[in-house]
């Protein structure tokens, strides 16, 4: 299962907010995914934005009236409310969500909305006056109630001047709850902690010695877990990257932080992903000031181990499923089943970093799932396609299939 979103049609509608600048570049990023997004403009967004843009951008009509004549001889509502796996409003107004909690359909877009089955995403924005309105307030919690999916608006600097909440969300925010919405819910119900990113182990307060994990497998777990339904717990130590949105995310900085963030979390989880990647040896001591270059003399470097957080969760976990990563240099599969042993781990992702395009800092990974018994041997792929094969892995392991 997983996120697979080819085919999958979004139809989106468009009211008439300032934000409404802001939705191309949204419809942009779907069609990344090889989603199809289909556009219905309210007669207030055609003010602020063209239909020709939007056609433009999608390759198909926009639809803006309810007794336009057909491109089909369909009524055009309930066409579009069939072939919609998911219905978006973005950006949404007070009036168009006072309308559908009402259960107004004077339009083209609110019939569509009431005449589809498919799942309902509103994503408010608006002045903060208007937002924090209690009868507008109101509205959301009917809907909320309704099973339709509110995304909060954020909270900044608006363009009519002040600053507080009814800014849209941002796209990112958007995207991964558009993408949630079409993703079956293989993990609801299940809670996960992953760790990702790398630890650092200071010398002084300049300093540190770490290693070269970008982050981006461990980002990638968390967010597929959350698409696929799951409850997601991210400890990650210091990255570029932005935090997934939906995701609770605990940052650390040293393996130690880890170790303890790490105990503290693991018991309420289901699975575990240890996809981090902690430093293995600290300065046996820490220099409180910053240590002086001297010429013809170098700083004695005493080295100690760190806490070996996988092996602490191995020894403690029960009956919770317990996944590690290995980065090897030579005699993968060995290796890897000898931490599975030494860490009673249920299931090792192997990748060897002197392959091309594997690895730290790569978008993509190529790697080796290796159980005690099995060794499924992955293609090169970007490290989203990993994170689904990883996540499907860790769900047939448990219902007793093979690799």
């Amino acid at each position: 299962m997983g996120g697979s979103y080819k085919g999958k049609h979004v139809v989106l509608g468009v009211t008439g907010g300032i934000a409404v600048y802001k939705v191309p570049e949204l419809i942009r990023a779907l069609q990344g995914h090889e989603i199809t997004v289909e556009v219905i403009m309210t007669k207030a967004a055609c003010e602020f934005v063209t239909p020709l843009t939007f056609r433009e951008i999608t390759g198909l009509p926009v639809h803006t009236e309810m007794f336009s004549p057909p491109v089909q001889w369909r009524t055009a509502h309930i066409s579009l409310a069939r072939k919609a796996d998911l219905l978006a409003v973005i950006p949404a107004t007070a009036n168009i969500i006072g309308k559908i909690a009402a259960g107004i359909a004077d339009d083209l877009l609110t019939t569509t909305v009431m005449a589809t089955r498919a799942p309902v995403l509103l994503a408010p924005a608006m002045n903060t006056a208007m937002y924090e309105n209690p009868v507008f307030r109101r509205n959301l919690e009917t809907l909320s109630g309704l099973n339709y999916r509110i995304v909060p608006a954020a909270t900044g600097d608006l363009l009519c001047g002040e600053k507080g909440s009814g800014r849209l969300p941002s796209l990112d925010v958007l995207e991964e709850e558009v993408l949630r919405l079409l993703t079956p819910k293989d993990l609801a119900g299940k809670k996960l902690l992953i760790t990702a990113g790398p630890t650092r182990e200071y010398l002084d307060p300049v300093r540190f010695i770490t290693n070269d994990s970008s982050g981006r497998m461990g980002y990638a777990l968390a967010k597929e877990a959350y698409r696929r339904g799951g409850e997601v717990t991210l400890v990650t130590g210091r990255t570029g990257l932005p935090y997934p949105p939906g995701v609770r995310t605990l940052p650390v900085t040293t393996t130690g932080e880890l170790y303890e963030t790490v105990m503290a979390e693991f018991p309420a989880a289901d699975i575990i992903i240890m996809a981090g990647a902690p430093v293995d040896f600290s300065p046996a001591t820490v220099s409180n000031q910053k240590i002086k270059k001297t010429a013809g003399s170098l700083p004695p470097l005493d080295l100690r181990l760190t806490p070996d957080v996988a092996r602490a969760v191995g020894e403690k976990k029960d009956q919770r499923f317990l996944v590690i990563f290995a980065a090897e240099t030579n005699d993968l599969v060995a290796n890897a089943r000898e931490k599975i042993r030494r860490k009673q781990a249920d299931l090792a992702v192997a990748n060897d970093l002197t392959e091309e395009g594997a690895g730290f800092q790569h978008p993509t990974n190529k790697v080796t799932l290796v159980t005690r018994g099995k060794v499924k041997d992955l293609p090169l792929m970007s490290k989203e396609e990993v994170a689904k094969e990883i996540i499907s892995t860790i769900l047939r392991l448990q219902e007793g299939k093979d690799l």
